[in-house]
């Protein structure tokens, strides 16, 4: 005998945290692991045909009701969800042809009780019986009278019963009532009758769209379970839950990039390394919360902080997905909606909900989010057809965003640009900081070298960005717009670029968003030929080279600085000689991928009037 877990000869108790997929694998593996012929489950009878029809329909969510005996119009339900150990464990004994037996106390209102436990996911480390006496000193007793004491009272009776009938019998309940039970089925303590008059349960079906107040874990990580069995793929359960949410980042990755205008394969916008810091927010927030596994809120709040709102709102989508919900319905049954603690009736009016299979507490939390997707088709075609073709100007804060990084770029390619450092022993000053390479060198003599940094001599007029690794035909078709932007004051730039035609992505009236392939600053700002039409520029191979020839045409400086992808090939740097202009370059990979996709996304407006409103419709990018 276990003396743990049973009760006698013939009873076996196996105690489950609801709502655990966790706790779920480890009931059927019990179950698995020792023949019995009859299962106890922690439900009243009166629910037993509607929960095993729920089973029987199984992938498909349903939720067995049941109509409570009170003013209020309430319902108690049970969530058909295969995450959960009683749908389990009924689902077993189903499968493998073995009685069930419902032992729970009928009642006319149910009285619902929320237990804070610690993280099933200790499962996986520490066995059943050791987690279970670790919970012992922190589990509530029920108050004397209450209907919890009923209940439990009820259920032990229930099991002496079932013992006459039966060789094994295995009972699965809460892990909060188990000790109680325990306790009236050895000291035979008097027990309650049953409600008399319980109305008849109904089987809906669950919308998908609410079965996060329906099912114990994610809808996505529900179905990787499902999958899993379907597949009869027993191995790799122990890390289901993790990888299970490593396969939601990357799902919600590939939902994302292809929103993205940036990059076709969308590797640039969320790179293994920013999923690995991704990762490590998810970790740090789980502990905070003091919690071995993540839940919906710590993966969208790290989505947000790492990458951006609308990788965090692909991840909120992807985890909702639930494929089998959206097979048909079996003949006459309707879907209904849940909430936290509510449920729709036939009239479609919110009424108070109890889940019978509650597990960890639910609570809403907050995460604002302002997405830059793109508004409905009906409302861009309109857009698009009300633009004023005479009207155009940039938004504000994305300049002053744009300026401030290109500045710090010509001050990164100066100090590149400038003379070897001047390296001598310290005597009074440390001067630009120490040299530790030469003081390490002459450390037998124990003397430190500091570093002097001579100022960079000259400027730097001009700074060109490309986005993109060269490709004439795909910046033909991509890149189609061009255009030349001057300052509207000495603080902006004369901006040269190429980008994606804006009146293909509206975003709001008056607004349009384009992408970058590549772009020219020029400060202090003068006025300069569009290079577009200019004919001295016409033997460019590419539209990347007739923006750099541009550059080392209209530079005053000797200087010039670009950040690519790529180091400029042979020819780029004979046509630098042939101005008299010495480029600097800079590797794009140099700057943050996150930073660049977010500088080189900007918006157009519809004149100066729209940018009264334009926030309104702009996610602000900080």
């Amino acid at each position: 005998m276990n003396p743990v877990l049973d009760l006698s000869s013939r009873l076996t108790v196996l105690p489950a945290v609801y709502g655990s997929g966790d706790f779920a694998l480890q009931i059927r593996r019990r179950l698995r692991q020792r023949p019995f012929d009859c299962l106890a489950v922690a439900l009243p009878p009166s629910l037993g045909p509607a929960v095993e029809a729920g089973v029987a329909a199984l992938p498909r969510i349903s939720v067995a009701v049941q109509a409570e005996v009170a003013l209020d119009a309430s319902y108690s339900y049970v969530p058909i969800d295969p995450c959960q150990a009683v749908i389990a464990a009924v689902r077993e004994a189903m499968d493998s042809g073995v009685e069930r037996a419902y032992v729970d106390l009928e009642v006319g209102v149910y009285e619902p009780q929320t237990t804070l436990l610690p993280d099933p996911y200790a499962l996986k480390n520490v066995q059943l019986e050791k987690f279970l006496a670790a919970l012992l000193p922190v589990l509530p007793a029920p108050e004397a009278g209450s209907q919890r004491a009923q209940r439990i009272r009820r259920m032990a009776h229930e099991l002496h019963c079932l013992e006459l009938d039966f060789e094994h019998v295995v009972f699965v309940c809460s892990v909060a009532d188990w000790p109680w039970i325990r306790q009236a089925y050895t000291q035979r303590l008097s027990f309650a009758d049953h409600f008399t008059g319980p109305s008849m349960p109904q089987l809906f079906g669950a919308a998908e769209e609410t079965l996060f107040f329906v099912l114990g874990e994610l809808p996505f990580i529900t179905h990787l379970y499902e999958h899993r069995r379907a597949e009869l793929m027993s191995s790799g359960d122990e890390s289901l839950f993790l990888d299970g949410v490593k396969a939601l980042l990357l799902e919600a990755r590939s939902t994302w990039a292809s929103r993205l205008e940036v990059d076709r394969e969308g590797s640039e916008g969320l790179s293994p390394q920013l999923l690995r810091t991704l990762l490590k927010y998810v970790r740090n927030l789980t502990l905070l919360d003091r919690r071995l596994t993540p839940d919906l809120y710590s993966l969208a709040m790290a989505a947000k902080q790492v990458v951006g709102d609308d990788f965090a709102l692909a991840v909120i989508e992807t985890s909702r997905q639930y494929p089998p919900q959206r097979l048909p319905s079996p003949q006459g049954e309707q879907n209904i909606a849940m909430g936290i603690g509510l449920i729709a009736d036939a009239d479609g009016e919110a009424r108070p909900g109890k889940d019978r299979l509650e597990g960890s507490p639910r609570i809403w939390r907050a995460l604002p989010l302002k997405p830059s997707l793109g508004p409905p088709r009906g409302d861009s075609a309109l857009w698009r057809q009300q633009w004023n073709p005479f009207g155009q100007c940039s938004h504000a804060p994305e300049d002053r965003r744009i300026e401030s990084f290109q500045q710090s770029v010509r001050e990164r390619a100066l100090a590149f640009a400038g003379e070897e450092p001047r390296i001598e022993k310290f005597t009074s000053s440390l001067k630009d900081g120490l040299d530790l390479r030469e003081s390490l060198r002459n450390w037998h003599s124990g003397d430190l070298f500091v570093k002097e940094l001579p100022p960079a001599r000259g400027k730097v007029e001009v700074v060109v960005f490309l986005f993109e690794a060269s490709s004439a035909g795909d910046e033909e078709e991509r890149f189609s717009w061009r255009s030349t932007w001057y300052a509207e004051h000495a603080e902006e730039s004369t901006l040269c670029f190429f980008a994606t035609p804006f009146v293909e992505h509206m975003v709001g009236p008056g607004i349009g968003q384009s992408v970058y392939g590549g772009c020219l600053f020029l400060f202090p700002p003068r006025h300069i030929p569009d290079i577009w039409t200019d004919s001295r520029f016409d033997g460019a191979e590419s539209v990347q080279e007739r923006l750099l020839m541009g550059a080392l045409f209209h530079s005053r400086e000797k200087r010039v600085v670009l950040v690519a992808p790529a180091s400029p090939s042979r020819r780029w740097r004979r046509l630098a000689r042939l101005y008299h202009r010495q480029l600097l370059f800079i590797p794009l990979r140099r700057f943050s991928p996150v930073t660049i996709d977010r500088l080189r996304r900007f918006h157009v407006l519809n004149g100066r009037h729209v940018r009264s409103y334009a926030s309104r419709f702009i996610r602000d990018m900080r």
